[in-house]
């Protein structure tokens, strides 16, 4: 085996740099329906597609796990909600744009917690969006009739699990 003396060149340089970050999603759930939002014409990645509210952890800016996911939810659907326990952990990469001390061309490793949610309001609104949100629509979706909308891929299976701990 090669030796892996610090700052030696090895085999894993020339692969493209890989961020990590972190996300959460919340499965709002009122009256056997959830709380689905529609990915825009304009999303780089799943447009038209639908998903839960949620996104990814500001590390200067969110002081705790609830705190985040309550800020991620007041800002794609305008709801207060009340943070519940993760139910699934999953991943997924994306290729990373190029930002401040981050060339193009790298990747991003996206660690997920999907949580189960209550809400405190019930109408949804997208007002308070960011441009990067890139939302379009939501609707409370009865659970036995979420097999009929299309999801982002990432989201597949973690919708799995929440449907059949849900009974």
């Amino acid at each position: 085996m090669p030796s892996a003396e610090a700052g030696a060149a090895g085999p894993l340089t020339a692969f493209s740099p890989i961020t990590l970050q972190f996300a959460q999603k919340a499965f709002i759930v009122s009256g056997g329906r959830l709380l689905l939002v529609r990915k825009s014409a304009s999303d780089p990645f799943h447009p038209g597609r639908w998903e839960v509210p949620g996104g990814r952890l500001e590390v200067e800016g969110d002081l705790g796990l609830d705190d985040h996911i309550r800020r991620e939810v007041w800002e794609e659907v305008g709801l207060k909600i009340d943070p519940g326990p993760p139910f699934h952990l999953w991943q997924w990469f994306m290729p990373d744009r190029a930002g401040p001390g981050r060339p193009a061309g790298g990747q991003v490793r996206v660690v997920a917690a999907a949580r189960r949610c209550r809400p405190v309001t019930l109408d949804p609104s997208l007002e308070n969006q960011e441009e990067g949100d890139h939302l379009d629509g939501c609707a409370w979706v009865p659970l036995h009739e979420i097999g009929a909308y299309e999801l982002i891929p990432s989201l597949r299976p973690v919708m799995r699990a929440f449907l059949s701990s849900s009974g």
